[in-house]
Parts: structure tokens; sequence; C-alpha cells
């Protein structure tokens, strides 16, 4: 299905702000900033799905907000 791709125009779910970016395996500190807020899009049990600095909609593991 490409449900994903209406992501960014689907209404937010609830909204997050980011508390670090310290990632083991990937570099998330350049589409995410700590004591940002950001809309949520989707969220599963592990990721959420937002609206990051790039402007588009990204999964980032949970422990990356609050």
């Amino acid at each position: 299905m490409t449900i994903h791709l209406n992501w960014k125009n689907a209404p937010t779910i609830k909204k997050v702000t980011c508390t670090n970016t310290d990632a083991k395996k990937f570099l998330v500190s350049n589409v995410l900033t700590v004591g940002k807020e950001y809309e949520v899009k989707n969220e599963t049990e592990e990721f959420i799905f937002i609206v990051d600095n790039s402007g588009h909609v990204g999964g980032f593991y949970k422990s990356y907000f609050a």
C-alpha cells in the first residue's frame, strides 16, 4: 500500500518534543533539533513518524522524544 505517501498531509495525532539526538548507528542531528516540537503523523510500537527539519515525514525511534 502507499498510505505512507499521504502522511505529510494527514491530521496531526499529537506533538512531541525532541529530547536528544544521541544515535549509535544513524546521524539524526541533521534532521532533528533538541528542544523542538514536532507533529506526529503516525506511530507504531517502536517508531514515531514526524515531519522533520527537512520538511519530509521521517520515522524515528521513540527514544528521541518526550
